[in-house]
């Protein structure tokens, strides 16, 4: 059965590591010359990575419901944030130019599944969590929030990058299809706002399955403190952002601050259990 996981995760790396190598080859290798036209994303290119998309979605279908049960762990949680925020990105695509994008999103897709293809989940959820309707609408709003705060770190990074070079007077084919960087900046914040509520419901879902099935309404353990954390470094920015405008290099720093608490929050803490301590 691993082996079949392996080649199953292997596929969709494969087409991701194409379509990076493709856009860093086409685009991406060299500065954008004066006057010259700047290429959006080829049909081919969109078709090529729905199929990669597919591909990761039935991989993950299979990693995460083996033989009627449910497993989870480090290398799923991330994969399937992933696989949800490049889904986002795809999508976000047809209104907006975030071409750049690309040169991050498609890496990180190579490399979540080379994760869950190498070290598959072993982590076994009881049925009585799989029955829960709470935890199932836990468990959805949760990735929807890990994914829409992962493409907002790496969102803000892209624009970190374009900052930069705009600095040195010389931008980059990959980032020269993106938007205004108010545009951008604008993108990154409505992102922010909407996963900060997926966090505050899946904060609260927690709290409702966490009762139900122990008794109390919080738990101390590494998830609950981590992703506590990351929703007030989260709700700082967005205040911050309203009553001090803040931005730039300010909100980057908060950005990745919160996102990095956050995947600390389970996939931090499940790989220290499964990895390090073979639990």
């Amino acid at each position: 059965m691993e082996s079949i996981l392996l080649h199953l995760h292997l596929v969709p790396a494969a087409l991701y590591a194409v379509l990076g190598l493709y856009f860093w080859r086409a685009r991406a290798a060299r500065p954008l010359a004066s006057g010259e036209p700047i290429p959006g994303m080829a049909r081919f290119e969109r078709t090529l990575l729905i199929l990669a998309l597919l591909a990761h979605g039935f991989a993950l279908r299979e990693a995460i419901f083996p033989g009627g049960e449910m497993r989870f762990g480090f290398s799923v949680a991330l994969s399937l944030a992933v696989w949800l925020a490049i889904c986002f990105y795809w999508v976000e695509t047809l209104y907006n130019r975030l071409d750049g994008l690309r040169a991050i999103m498609l890496p990180a897709g190579v490399l979540a599944c080379a994760l869950a293809a190498f070290f598959p989940a072993s982590h076994v959820l009881s049925d009585a969590n799989i029955a829960s309707p709470v935890f199932r609408t836990h468990f959805i709003i949760a990735m929807l929030a890990y994914s829409l705060f992962m493409l907002a770190a790496l969102h803000a990074m892209l624009m970190a990058m374009a900052t930069k070079q705009l600095h040195h007077a010389r931008l980059s084919r990959a980032l020269a299809n993106l938007p205004p960087l108010l545009t951008m900046e604008a993108l990154l914040f409505r992102l922010i706002g909407f996963a900060f509520v997926l966090l505050t419901l899946t904060l609260l879902t927690g709290i409702i399955f966490t009762e139900t099935l122990f008794g109390t309404a919080f738990r101390f353990d590494h998830k609950s403190v981590f992703a506590t954390i990351s929703w007030l470094l989260f709700a700082i920015l967005l205040i911050g952002r309203h009553f001090r405008g803040w931005r730039g290099r300010v909100a980057l720093r908060w950005t990745l601050a919160g996102f990095i608490t956050l995947m600390l929050a389970y996939v931090g803490s499940r790989f220290v259990i499964e990895v390090l301590l073979h639990r």
